[in-house]
């Protein structure tokens, strides 16, 4: 069974099962944030992305594999961690990460718990009469969808602005809500093939980092490195 951002699109079981505790809802639902920020495998670059049938998920960066790393052990859920090393002139790192057959299904029932859990939340607007604490967790889900993007979208950053590319039109509307929520105008522009979510240079973007700004990850063995001929880069280019 494939584990990919296309398994979170599928439509929900009528069974829902219950609502996940804020604690963990944060958790999975930034996980979900950071597997659809990943490029979808495509027939016309076999080679740079994981076959449709892995049970895994690839980032170019280091930071954002152990980001992945610390959520899922947060929720119970082992993943084995490898690193493939290539290039020639240029020398790169693909950080893998694998989960085992018999956690599959609860790695896949949980994402997909956070993901419709959290966007509702974000998506919805504000609860007339809602507590205090409601509003601040849903002020740490867009916190955590924003955390994501920066970590493991495609960056685009130019003197006037901080942005992210992406594939997903659902997590863009879901950031472009959360910078909301945080206060912060975003602007979403169609590129060729993706999407760019932006926010203004200045105290816009200092706002988005430090609500942004992630603790540090729990120390981790080093994975073994794997030769390999894959090229670094796998953004969407707009």
């Amino acid at each position: 069974m494939a584990l990919e951002p296309a398994l979170l699109d599928r439509p929900r079981s009528p069974a829902t099962p219950p609502p996940l505790d804020w604690l963990t809802l944060g958790d999975a639902f930034e996980a979900a944030c950071l597997l659809r920020c990943t490029p979808r495998p495509t027939s016309a670059r076999p080679t740079a992305a994981l076959p449709s049938h892995s049970p895994g998920v690839e980032f170019n960066r280091e930071d954002a594999a152990q980001r992945m790393r610390q959520l899922l052990a947060r929720l119970d859920i082992p993943v084995t961690h490898e690193v493939a090393v290539g290039g020639l002139r240029r020398r790169y790192e693909l950080h893998r990460l694998w989960v085992p057959r018999e956690h599959r299904g609860a790695y896949a029932r949980m994402l997909d718990a956070g993901w419709w859990q959290g966007r509702r939340e974000l998506l919805g607007g504000p609860l007339p009469g809602a507590s205090p604490a409601r509003r601040r967790w849903v002020s740490r889900l867009a916190a955590a969808a924003w955390r994501s993007a920066l970590l493991a979208g495609g960056r685009h950053v130019r003197r006037h602005i901080l942005g992210v590319r992406l594939t997903d039109r659902e997590l863009a509307a879901v950031l472009i809500r959360g910078a909301a929520v945080l206060d912060v105008p975003a602007l979403l522009s169609p590129g060729t093939g993706c999407f760019l979510v932006s926010v203004a240079d200045g105290p816009d973007r200092e706002r988005i980092l430090r609500s942004a700004a992630m603790e540090p990850a729990r120390a981790a063995a080093s994975p073994p490195a794997v030769p390999t001929g894959m090229p670094p880069e796998r953004r969407p280019a707009c």
